[in-house]
């Protein structure tokens, strides 16, 4: 899961993670994080989702990080947002219209950069990275994210031998593991292999979508 890949993906437009319209459990369990109205949001490993410009909506600033500067200039063509790009240290920064999206390494980010951030929302970025990276993902978001953090984390959970990831099988065991000192409460469980055909056919038994809300 080197940097080459997820630029390579991009580039030849194999971005079957991207969704058309924004999570509706993003907007049905949102509400229950209680994070203040106009809190910053982070979204990590962002992409071009629709789900930031659904928190945007809400009145959040949306912090994002992503690798692919391609992902971040679609992003801001197909929602006809006038951003400005600069350079701050080992990133690129696409700003404006309530958006704050760094371009580089999840890696690089520093406790100042989401000094401000109440709110986190993770859809497709644990899900996206392998067990060896979740583990240093995690450890990271943790080491910079400032006292009081909410996190929305959404993951998936089958039988990793059926079908390589991305995206990753990221069991319950897991996640209570990865986060373990914080409270961790699950919202929400559903089988969902009906909706992915496409898994199915590639011989997947069993795909489980969970919804966690995580705070210290």
């Amino acid at each position: 899961m080197e940097a080459g890949f997820w630029h390579e993906r991009w580039n030849k437009g194999e971005t079957g993670f991207h969704k058309s319209r924004p999570n509706p459990l993003l907007s049905r369990w949102w509400p229950h994080l209680g994070v203040a109205p106009g809190a910053p949001v982070w979204v990590p490993l962002c992409g071009k989702s629709l789900d930031m410009t659904w928190l945007r909506d809400q009145g959040h600033p949306v912090l994002g990080i992503e690798l692919a500067r391609s992902a971040l200039e679609s992003f801001a063509a197909e929602q006809a947002l006038q951003l400005g790009w600069r350079e701050q240290g080992e990133f690129a920064i696409s700003e404006g219209e309530g958006y704050c999206l760094y371009c580089g390494d999840y890696f690089g980010l520093k406790a100042a950069d989401v000094a401000s951030v109440q709110g986190v929302y993770d859809r497709a970025a644990l899900i996206a990275l392998p067990e060896a990276m979740r583990t240093r993902y995690v450890e990271h978001m943790r080491s910079i994210l400032p006292a009081g953090w909410r996190l929305l984390l959404i993951t998936l959970d089958y039988p990793q031998d059926q079908r390589p990831g991305p995206p990753f099988s990221v069991p319950d065991s897991e996640v209570r593991s990865l986060f373990a000192g914080c409270r961790i409460e699950l919202l929400d469980e559903q089988d969902v292999l009906d909706d992915h055909p496409v898994f199915r056919q590639q011989g997947m038994t069993r795909l489980q979508e969970r919804v966690y809300r995580i705070s210290p």
